[in-house]
């Protein structure tokens, strides 16, 4: 009966949001003249809640509701009373931004109430009852940010990925995003691709009248050259911002009964897999997200690989086969007691079996080998396996590990966090990493068409403009922030024509 009471309660502020469908239908959505508002603190109990308004009727808004206007970027603790019934709502904080100086570039309000669900549904309520309010679609303030010119689209993405983080590391790239760093070196190339390209049709319209410099389209030349360099190294990140953006794909992969659920476990801490001696248990993969270090990991347990005519077995082992394909890091798992007796022939037996458990050798170069139940071998053998390997170097990094006795955990997690810091980087140092395949898409693209400026620079300077100008427009794309009247801009500031 509590649960159904408090279920009860909390969907008191959706009851009043949908209260409002019709009056939605009846509005033209993403008009400038609306005034919206919104809970924006999350669904839920909570010590205080946020409803924000942005729009021109915000005035009214905050004067209907609190009786007067308070001073701007002012907390002001104020009655907040419904505006048809006078009935008190709440005692809170109001705040008032007027535009352009807020976040939406419009006139905007903040009250900042205590967080039930009844004071909650209250004061949406009250809001609702004004003309000219309607409730604000998902990511419409955001939205009209952008619009406004506070924000371009890296930025809105950056405040995305800021809400969503769910580790430090993802926080701090995401906060570097939205402070405009990825955002401005596009602009910049933008830039240096409006002024090649408004040169180039300067000489394509004035070469005649002899008012173009010469040797300018060699300039343009050296400036695409340099330009497409700067993109495709920008390009040969090998992933770092999207795998940081959407998490390392891990996977624990190996032989049967070499501890692979085990291994699972313990990371995680809870028995997320299921573990047996006997063999074939896991047939599925599992997955379970994990915070190491600061960095968020998508760790996958997989089935164990051998040959079997068990129906089922062979699809665990096929879906295995496509995990390890997909991981941007192996951890295989080798039972040592299954090791070689003799130290010297074991460097080629894990050579032998990575090729039967990875095969491509790009998967073998990200692998970490977990030597596990080290427990059940003598300190004095495993000193011997561990030299034979270092003295073999061709081996991936090994690491001795026990999952019964947890000896070597904190060996496994060091190794395995300094592999995660090389595949997603350091987000706060050098050039900030592409975080969206979207951009990696239009940047694609950006490069492909200024390789049509180079192919028909010398043949119809018409179409080479044509090149830089698909390339603009590519780059333009990402930040959302692109127009001709720039590129008009930059002719006349540039070579004063008519002068």
């Amino acid at each position: 009966m509590h649960f159904i009471r408090f279920w009860r309660r909390s969907t008191a502020v959706i009851t009043a949001i949908r209260s409002f469908q019709v009056k939605r239908l009846l509005c033209s959505v993403g008009s400038e003249d609306d005034t919206i508002f919104a809970l924006s603190s999350g669904q839920g109990r909570c010590g205080v809640a946020v409803v924000r308004v942005s729009g021109p009727a915000s005035v009214l808004a905050v004067r209907s509701l609190t009786r007067g206007l308070p001073a701007a970027r002012t907390a002001s603790l104020r009655s907040i009373t419904h505006p048809q019934t006078k009935e008190l709502l709440d005692r809170g904080l109001v705040l008032w931004f007027p535009g352009p100086g807020s976040f939406t570039g419009e006139d905007s309000a903040e009250f900042h109430i205590h967080g039930g669900p009844a004071v909650i549904s209250g004061v949406l309520q009250a809001l609702g009852s004004l003309p000219g309010l309607r409730p604000a679609e998902a990511g419409e303030f955001t939205r009209r940010a952008f619009y406004a010119g506070k924000l371009d689209l890296t930025e809105v993405e950056g405040l995305g990925d800021l809400i969503h983080a769910e580790t430090e590391a993802q926080r701090r790239q995401a906060l570097r995003q939205m402070a405009g760093d990825l955002g401005r070196i596009y602009q910049d190339w933008s830039l240096r691709l409006k002024r090649c390209l408004a040169h180039v049709e300067a000489f394509i319209d004035f070469s005649e009248d002899e008012l173009i410099e010469d040797g300018i389209l060699n300039d343009v030349d050296t400036a695409v050259r340099q330009l497409q360099t700067d993109i495709e190294n920008h390009l040969s990140d090998q992933r770092r911002g999207e795998r940081l953006r959407s998490g390392v794909q891990v996977v624990i992969a190996g032989s049967t009964n070499a501890g692979k659920s085990s291994l699972l476990n313990m990371l995680t801490q809870r028995p997320a897999a299921i573990v047996s001696p006997t063999a074939g248990t896991t047939r599925d993969v599992v997955e379970v997200p994990l915070d190491i270090g600061g960095y968020p990991v998508l760790l996958s347990d997989t089935a164990g690989l051998r040959d079997t005519t068990d129906s089922v077995e062979q699809e665990g082992v096929r879906r295995a086969r496509q995990r390890v394909e997909q991981a941007d890091l192996s951890l295989v798992v080798v039972d040592l007691t299954q090791l070689p007796s003799e130290p010297q022939r074991v460097p080629v037996f894990l050579s032998g079996h990575l090729k039967s458990i990875l095969e491509h050798s790009s998967h073998r170069r990200e692998c970490i080998l977990i030597l596990n139940k080290s427990d059940l071998i003598s300190t004095k053998h495993k000193r011997s396996i561990q030299t034979a390997l270092e003295e073999a170097g061709d081996v991936p990094p090994a690491c001795f590990l026990s999952c019964h006795t947890q000896n070597g955990l904190d060996d496994l997690l060091t190794m395995l966090q300094n592999r995660l810091k090389t595949l997603c980087g350091d987000p706060l140092i050098g050039s900030p990493s592409l975080t969206q395949t979207r951009h990696r898409t239009h940047l694609q693209n950006s490069v492909e068409a200024l390789y049509q400026y180079h192919q028909y620079r010398d043949v119809d300077l018409v179409l080479a403009a044509e090149g830089l100008r698909l390339g603009l427009t590519s780059l333009g794309r990402i930040t959302g922030r692109v127009g001709a009247e720039e590129i008009l801009d930059l002719i006349f500031k540039d070579f004063c024509i008519g002068k």
